[in-house]
């Protein structure tokens, strides 16, 4: 059964807290892994649909986190 459009994945995105623990901006990750300020914003903000494994490894190497810092399943606070 395909997902419906508004439906909640349960998957939260913790890139904010993560870039507050750094004392890292999001312009600066940015530029360090080559993706838009745009679309690190959707991330973070829990409005994205997919995520390359290129992406996801190049934010958890410039944030020294792993993949589950970055991702957890549950509600989004």
């Amino acid at each position: 059964m395909p997902a419906v459009p508004d439906e909640d994945s349960g998957i939260h995105c913790r890139l904010d807290e993560l870039l507050e623990q750094r004392g890292m901006t999001l312009t600066r990750l940015s530029s360090l892994v080559g993706v838009s300020i745009v679309n690190l914003s959707v991330l973070k903000n829990n409005r994205a649909r997919a995520i390359r494994y290129s992406t996801l490894r190049a934010i958890c190497d410039a944030l020294d986190c792993d993949v589950g810092d970055l991702l957890v399943v549950g509600p989004s606070p």
